[in-house]
């Protein structure tokens, strides 16, 4: 009964969402997921071509799929091998729409078991590069190619096609994968064994791009200004003449939402933004000066750090301090926002992996489900309907539409900070000195890396206090004081990372600067820890 009710929710959700269509939606690419640890990569860069996609769980009800209505479908990776008992396929209706269809790894392998081809287990595993030769040129290959007549491309697989079915001519091929390309012309059917999705296959954009333009007929509507133009008008029709409450914290999310709101109703708007003195150097001010300042937006600052670093006073364990930061969080936006008549809707920074990981599958294969809310519970008494208008776009798109409505590159691309802020890069109890003199580090450091043009080089750096004190020497004195640790990472997509091989000059400067410029600094080492198996984040 609770998946039958789940299955209808799922339903009402989806035709909701597509009643909000409008025409830079109409051309749309639905992509079945496998489990691939590629597939959001997948709608990724069909959007990156400009073309609106959607990712569902591989086990979407026919109905749905039909009311979705795509101009093309492409069937993802997967971790499994179609010879499992019970290991997943395709909707069957995926054959029988009339619409093209791209089969990647796993999706290859089942569209070739469901339509009377052969798979087998493959006696060389290929993962990593390969060099397939191209075979034949269809529309999917067209004239690409990394050198004459072949692909530089990215394997992972294990199983491979054996045998092709009928109306399947092989495409590309490599020594140890005969069909490592596949094609039905008059079906509009491909399929590859190789990752078009991942930056390691040169051509694999373009390929994508073949299939969702070439193949598809999909039209390059979704942009960052047509995006902006819907949402706005999403936006106005949701909230009307209503007051919206959003908690601004600085960062990418919150602060396009922001922006996006502002557009759209104007003094409608209130943010509250919660200054719990775990910020980075300057950020409360910065925020208020372009929120509030600059762009006229009404924001409320909540001076919140006493009450924070006293709700954290002699608590060491990360967990137990996360817990107290989201909940003082959670108590200081409830009791601003109980000060505010006749608000109706909260808006949130909910984006479109948030979602993905929260999306149930009827039969358990998709991604492990994990709830998501960036508000999460307020108390009872305050009821909001929400407003999300970032829900179906990833970071990238996020990022640009908020270099497109114009906030500074510098706030849209600036790295990750973590919810709980310094709280979990002080390592141990956070007092109000370790915070302050890790601001201070952290601000030369980033200083330091712009500079050097290496903050855009890394995925993400910051500065990290030791709760422990090392003997330095100061002209003819001793000085017993504090360690901080640097720690710069290089990573796409934060699940892997190895860290960044900094020049030892950069390093070094950095370094002499903390502990020249602050005296309670007495050592500065820096973390050369990759992911797996330390964590980007100390804490």
């Amino acid at each position: 009964m609770k998946n039958v009710r789940i299955g209808r929710l799922f339903h009402l959700l989806l035709c909701l969402a597509m009643t909000t269509n409008t025409q830079i939606t109409e051309d749309r690419i639905l992509i079945l997921d496998f489990g691939s640890q590629y597939s959001q990569l997948i709608a990724r860069r069909v959007r990156e071509a400009g073309v609106y996609s959607e990712m569902y769980a591989f086990d979407m009800s026919e109905e749905d799929i039909r009311a979705f209505n795509p101009n093309g479908i492409i069937l993802s990776g997967g971790p499994e091998s179609v010879h499992q008992e019970g290991s997943p396929r395709a909707p069957q209706v995926v054959f029988e729409l009339g619409v093209p269809v791209l089969g990647i790894c796993y999706g290859l392998q089942t569209m070739s078991e469901q339509l009377g081809g052969k798979v087998e287990a493959g006696t060389v595993h290929e993962f990593g590069y390969a060099e397939v030769d191209i075979v034949v040129r269809d529309q999917l290959i067209g004239h690409l190619q990394d050198r004459e007549n072949q692909l530089h491309v990215w394997m992972s697989h294990g199983d491979k096609v054996g045998a092709i079915p009928e109306g399947f001519q092989v495409t590309a091929s490599t020594p140890s994968c005969p069909f490592a390309a596949v094609s039905d012309e008059t079906r509009r059917f491909y399929g590859v064994q190789f990752h078009p999705e991942v930056t390691h296959t040169a051509k694999g954009a373009e390929l994508l791009s073949n299939f969702v333009h070439k193949i598809c007929g999909c039209r390059g509507l979704w942009t960052p200004e047509h995006i902006i133009d819907l949402r706005i008008e999403q936006l106005r029709q949701q909230i009307g003449n209503e007051k919206v409450l959003l908690g601004l914290s600085g960062g990418v999310d919150s602060s396009v939402v922001a922006a996006l709101l502002h557009k759209a109703i104007g003094d409608q708007l209130t943010c509250v933004f919660v200054d719990n003195g775990l910020l980075r150097l300057n950020e409360g001010d910065q925020v208020m000066q372009m929120f509030a300042e600059n762009m006229g937006i009404r924001v409320i600052r909540a001076d919140a750090e006493q009450r924070f670093l006293s709700a954290l006073a002699g608590e060491v364990d990360p967990e137990k301090k996360r817990k107290i930061i989201g909940r003082e969080f959670i108590a200081v936006f409830a009791e601003e926002a109980r000060k505010l008549d006749g608000v109706k809707f909260l808006a949130q920074g909910t984006i479109y992996p948030d979602v993905i990981e929260s999306a149930a599958s009827k039969q358990g294969k998709a991604h492990v489900i994990k709830s998501h809310h960036n508000v999460g519970g307020l108390p009872d008494d305050l009821e909001f309907e929400l407003v999300e208008p970032l829900r179906d776009l990833f970071k990238d798109e996020v990022r640009k539409l908020g270099t497109t409505i114009g906030l500074p590159h510098s706030m849209i691309y600036r790295h990750p900070f973590p919810g709980p802020g310094l709280g979990v890069r002080i390592l141990g109890e956070v007092k109000k000195e370790y915070a302050d003199i890790l601001r201070l580090a952290d601000d030369i450091f980033m200083q330091e890396l712009r500079a050097s043009g290496w903050y855009d080089k890394t995925a993400q750096a910051f500065a990290v206090f030791q709760p422990v004190k090392s003997v330095g020497v100061v002209g003819d004195g001793r000085r017993y004081a504090w360690v901080i640790a640097l720690r710069a990472v290089e990573t796409v997509d934060f699940m892997t990372a190895r860290f960044a091989h900094l020049p030892y000059d950069l390093v070094d400067k950095i370094s002499t600067r903390i502990m020249n410029e602050i005296k309670d600094v007495s050592r500065v080492v820096y973390d050369v820890s990759s992911k797996p198996p330390a964590t980007i984040e100390w804490e």
